[in-house]
C-alpha cells in the first residue's frame, strides 16, 4: 500500500494542564516532541483524549499553534474541529487553517442525529473550510449513536479532501469493505484494532497507548505492512496488559495517570472527568511495570 499522506501512526495527544487548570503549553511542547521521537508520524490535537469537549476554541487554536511550532517541520499535526454544530465546526476549521495544521479530524455529528443528507452536507461544509487540507472522518458509533455505514462513507469519499476514516468499531467486515473500496485510508480508532485493521490493509492507527509504547506500536505497524504477521502478533500480545489498563475507566483518565507516574507532568483533568482513584492508579502502575515501562520495584 502507498504510505498515507498524514502518516501511519498518529497519536491523539493529551492536553496537559497546570495546577490552576490552565493549559500547560510547555508540557504540551515536551509531549509533542516525545511522541514524535518515539515513533508517531503525526499528532491529533484536542481530540477526546485531549479533552476537546472542555477546551475552549481559543485554547484549541493556541494549542494547534504550539504543536505546529514544536514538531510541524517533522510530523503532521491534525486538528480536531468536529462538533454537532456545522457552523461552529466550519468557523473553527477556518481559524485552524491559519495555525498551519496539516489536516483535520471531524467526528460524526452527535446527539442531534442528522439524516445521511445532513451528514454529507456537514462534511462538505467543513471540507471546504479546510482549504484543501485532508479531512479524517471519525466514526465512533458507541459515542455518537450513529454508525457511518460503508455506503455513506463512499458518499463522503466523493468529497475531494475527505481522505480517511478513523474507525472506532470492531466490525471487521465493515473495515474490510472500506479497504476494498479504496477511496479512504482506514485508521484504527481503538488501539486493540490496530493490528486487525492493518492486516486487512488499513493505513495504521490513531492511538492512545503510543504515548507510552510508541516505538512498539510503530514496529508492529511496520511489521504488519511488510507481511511479518507472526512478529506483529507477538507485539500485539505483549501490549494487551497495557491496553487493558488504559481501558479500566474513561479515557484519558488512566492515560494521564500513567503519564504522571512516568514523570511527564500532564496534570489533572477538567470536569466532568476526574482523576484516577487509588485502585485505578494501582492497576495502571502494575501494567506499566509488567510492560517494562516502570521499574518493578516501584510498582
Amino acid at each position: 500500500m502507498n504510505r498515507p499522506v498524514l502518516g501511519e501512526l498518529l497519536t491523539a495527544m493529551v492536553t496537559p494542564f497546570a495546577g490552576d487548570g490552565s493549559v500547560n503549553h510547555e508540557s504540551a511542547r515536551r509531549m509533542a516532541r516525545h511522541l514524535v521521537e518515539t515513533g508517531s508520524d503525526g499528532i491529533v490535537v484536542c481530540g477526546t483524549t485531549g479533552e476537546g469537549p472542555t477546551v475552549t476554541d481559543r485554547e484549541k487554536l493556541d494549542l494547534f499553534d504550539t504543536v505546529v511550532s514544536e514538531v510541524g517541520a517533522g510530523a503532521t499535526v491534525i486538528a480536531n474541529t468536529g462538533s454537532y454544530d456545522t457552523h461552529h465546526s466550519v468557523a473553527l476549521t477556518r481559524s485552524a487553517v491559519a495555525t498551519g495544521v496539516d489536516g483535520f479530524l471531524v467526528v460524526t455529528p452527535y446527539y442531534n442525529k442528522p439524516p445521511p443528507a445532513g451528514i454529507v452536507a456537514h462534511f462538505e461544509a467543513i471540507a471546504e473550510a479546510a482549504e484543501g487540507r485532508p479531512v479524517i472522518v471519525y466514526n465512533i458509533p458507541q459515542r455518537v449513536v450513529l454508525n457511518l455505514e460503508p455506503e455513506l462513507l463512499e458518499r463522503l469519499a466523493r468529497i475531494d479532501n475527505v481522505t480517511a476514516v478513523k474507525q472506532a468499531t470492531s466490525d471487521l467486515d465493515q473495515a474490510r469493505r472500506i479497504v476494498e473500496h479504496g477511496a479512504l485510508d482506514l485508521y484504527a480508532g481503538n488501539d486493540d484494532l490496530v493490528l486487525p485493521f492493518t492486516r486487512l490493509g488499513g493505513a495504521g492507527g490513531i492511538c492512545v497507548a503510543s504515548h507510552l509504547a510508541g516505538r512498539r506500536i510503530r514496529e508492529m505497524i511496520t511489521l504488519a505492512h511488510s507481511g511479518e504477521l507472526e512478529r506483529a502478533e507477538q507485539i500485539d500480545h505483549e501490549l494487551r496488559p497495557l491496553l487493558e489498563a488504559l481501558s479500566i475507566t474513561t479515557n484519558p483518565i488512566p492515560l494521564k495517570a500513567a503519564l504522571n507516574l512516568l514523570g511527564h507532568d500532564v496534570g489533572g483533568l477538567r470536569l466532568p472527568l476526574v482523576d484516577a482513584d487509588d485502585a485505578e492508579v494501582a492497576t495502571v502502575q502494575a501494567a506499566l511495570a509488567v510492560s517494562g515501562l516502570l521499574p518493578t520495584a516501584t510498582a
